[in-house]
């Protein structure tokens, strides 16, 4: 097989995040059977940009500005995205919802990760929702991207039980330690499946 074709059969992920990045570099550190080819970050100044320079992650930066509809800067990301062959879009802790534009031209080829058992506390704060609402049981959520917010059909869930001692942060790492190990897990079983 020529180096040409392996890499179009090598799926060639985009990471969307917007603040910390350890889900972006969870994926990175697991070794998938992909290239993360490109990070995508709608903020200048967040510590997801040092862990893509660190793992000499390329960056495409898509601020939101004044004036400027979502579908105008989705067009202009795919422009962006273009040269990276991009198949996959992977979002990890990215704050905005993806448009049509975005959803159009990677039809079931975008997934998400949502730290609450969906349907369950959906939105920016679903850990906090859940906290505050006192449930035993939350957990972490992975699945398809649609136009709502969290509504795409579910790929894989994990509970995460609340003890009585646990704090807003201590239940916040046990979900992050979930998110950390079933995250990658999740997109190397669709990768071996052809999903993505």
């Amino acid at each position: 097989m020529n180096s040409q074709s392996s890499i179009k059969n090598e799926p060639r992920i985009a990471v969307f995040a917007s603040g910390n990045g350890t889900n972006f570099e969870a994926l990175i550190n697991a070794d998938l059977p992909a290239k993360i080819c490109v990070l995508v970050c709608d903020h200048a100044d967040v510590p997801v940009l040092q862990r893509a320079k660190k793992h000499q992650v390329p960056v495409i930066l898509s601020l939101p500005k004044k004036g400027v509809s979502k579908a105008i800067r989705e067009q202009k990301l795919l422009q962006d995205l273009a040269p990276y062959h991009v198949t996959d879009l992977v979002l990890a802790g990215y704050m905005r919802i993806v448009g049509p534009t975005l959803l159009n031209a990677f039809p079931r080829r975008i997934v998400n990760i949502h730290p609450a058992l969906l349907p369950s506390f959906p939105g920016r704060h679903g850990i906090e929702d859940a906290y505050q609402a006192g449930v035993k049981v939350t957990g972490v959520t992975i699945h398809y991207v649609d136009g709502g917010v969290d509504t795409g059909e579910v790929i894989a869930q994990e509970a995460v039980y609340r003890s009585e001692e646990d704090t807003l942060a201590t239940l916040e790492a046990k979900i992050h330690q979930v998110e950390h190990r079933l995250y990658p897990k999740t997109v190397r079983q669709l990768i071996k499946k052809g999903v993505l």
